[in-house]
């Protein structure tokens, strides 16, 4: 438990251990925002500091209605008003009043600092057979909470004004006053602020209820929260290690809202698993990846989905999606005259893509194209008339793509059709069917890019790639209630 008060021994805390011995009245948490550190025990004397709510001062003595302290933070002393502090000498018969406190402030917005503060006084009042007990679990799992709050509020990209950024600064000092960490990622041209997760990791090594453990799971495997710029071996690591920490969360024993939310998690890592598996040329444990991925999504019950869980899960199943060709059906033999698909390796990290047939070898092939994605060839699909073929590939763990040779009066050609006309983030797009004729076929497309998420399916001309119609359904479109590919309709996540 030494590594446990550790945690939070910041200065203003770990004087206590000094002050008790001297008999002087302990320590006092501001609960309010901005209260003035004064030269003298009246409200005209000049202002010293500005304090902020959740921090430590020791006690010294008492003057009128305010208090006499020191602010070992700023090294120096003062007066501050009695209202405007909650005073406690961190004995052990104080602790269940200090944690009935933070039970109090754990769901208050904008009390994050401050419940930091009284948890850090529980962990220091409360002996150390109610620490490694349920109340210290529950301490610590209510200052895992108050740290993530506090940094998706500085992270949330919301306009504040020159007044809350302050506010907002000086809550984020408090915290790391007490040694609570945080990291920070740039990500979409924006600053993420992440919790270090030390006492999320606590909770997890501790014996947790359910609940807790799924909490401390999700906390710690963010995907806003892995730095964007890894190699692609360490991020392999990291995204083992999410996979094994959700793992310990036992979803079966979880509330409906909060199991989604931990299989929603899982099938997102699972997916990423299993593009970075089949890059590192590892396809068996890459399918196994998918197909955990795949499971995970399934077990997701959408009735019991919040309002705040809709996007989640439509993120989960788009990125499980992009990586379902992981797991191939078997592939159709294809006759030995008709076009298919070979690969070859191309520059370093390269995968070249060659059309194939009985007349056109590799070294003579009918088309080709390079590419740096990975080329699913299980996924290629010719059409009747033996002018078209599509097939996908996957640019990134949440980017798919569908790629079409296609035939015409001066040869084979390739185009790729992307999941959406913006920057690569969040999609999909995949053959669905062919339309009799050689000139049409059906594609689903599913995205997320730019603050939107669509998700359409569509009849698109083969020789521009040009949408004739969409939809969002596809029963609304008679061209799919017609022709759509029967193995598409059976494993396509665009119809979940």
């Amino acid at each position: 438990m030494i590594g446990l008060r550790a945690l939070v021994a910041g200065a203003a805390i770990a004087l206590v251990s000094a002050t008790a011995a001297a008999d002087t009245p302990g320590i006092a948490i501001v609960t309010r925002d901005q209260a003035a550190l004064r030269a003298a025990p009246r409200g005209s004397a000049p202002s010293l500091a500005v304090l902020w709510q959740g921090e430590a001062l020791e006690v010294r003595g008492e003057r009128l209605d305010y208090l006499q302290v020191w602010d070992h933070r700023r090294e120096r002393g003062g007066f501050v008003r009695a209202s405007q502090v909650r005073r406690t000498t961190l004995k052990p018969e104080e602790a269940p009043g200090l944690l009935s406190v933070v039970r109090f402030l754990r769901d208050t917005p904008g009390a994050e600092a401050l419940g930091i503060g009284f948890a850090a006084a529980y962990i220091r009042a409360a002996p150390p057979e109610a620490l490694n007990g349920e109340a210290g679990i529950e301490a610590l799992d209510a200052l895992g909470a108050f740290a993530d709050r506090l940094a998706r509020r500085a992270s949330s990209g919301v306009p504040q004004n020159k007044a809350a950024q302050a506010m907002l600064s000086a809550h984020l000092e408090v915290a790391a006053h007490y040694g609570v960490g945080f990291a920070s990622y740039e990500r979409e041209r924006r600053v993420q602020i992440c919790y270090d997760g030390d006492a999320h990791r606590r909770v997890l090594a501790m014996p947790s209820t359910p609940e807790q453990r799924a909490r401390a799971a999700l906390a710690l495997t963010r995907e806003d929260c892995v730095a964007a710029d890894l190699p692609p071996l360490e991020r392999r690591r990291i995204d083992e290690w999410r996979a094994e920490v959700l793992d310990r969360a036992d979803a079966a024993a979880l509330p409906n809202y909060l199991k989604n939310r931990v299989l929603m998690r899982r099938a997102s890592v699972w997916s990423g698993l299993a593009y970075r598996r089949a890059r590192s040329i590892d396809r068996e444990a890459a399918a196994a990846a998918a197909e955990r991925a795949l499971a995970e999504l399934a077990g997701i019950v959408k009735m019991e989905l919040t309002e705040e869980d809709v996007a989640t899960y439509n993120d989960a199943g788009v990125r499980v999606g992009a990586s379902r060709w992981a797991t191939p059906p078997a592939p159709a033999a294809a006759a030995d005259r008709q076009p298919q698909l070979a690969t070859v390796p191309g520059k370093p990290g390269e995968t070249c893509v060659l059309l194939v047939d009985a007349n056109n070898d590799a070294a003579h092939p009918l088309a080709s194209r390079c590419t740096y994605g990975l080329v699913w060839t299980a996924s290629a699909a010719l059409n009747r008339e033996g002018n078209a073929l599509a097939f996908a590939v996957q640019q990134t763990e949440t980017w798919r793509e569908l790629w079409v040779f296609r035939k015409s009066v001066k040869g084979w050609t390739v185009r790729v059709l992307p999941p959406a006309i913006t920057a690569p983030d969040l999609g999909y797009a995949e053959f669905a069917g062919w339309v009799p004729g050689g000139a049409k076929m059906l594609v689903a497309r599913e995205a997320r890019g730019e603050g939107r998420y669509r998700r359409r399916f569509e009849v698109v001309r083969l020789d521009t790639l040009a949408i004739e119609t969409q939809a969002s359904e596809p029963g609304a479109l008679r061209a799919f209630r017609r022709w759509q590919d029967a193995a598409w309709k059976r494993e396509t996540l665009s119809l979940r």
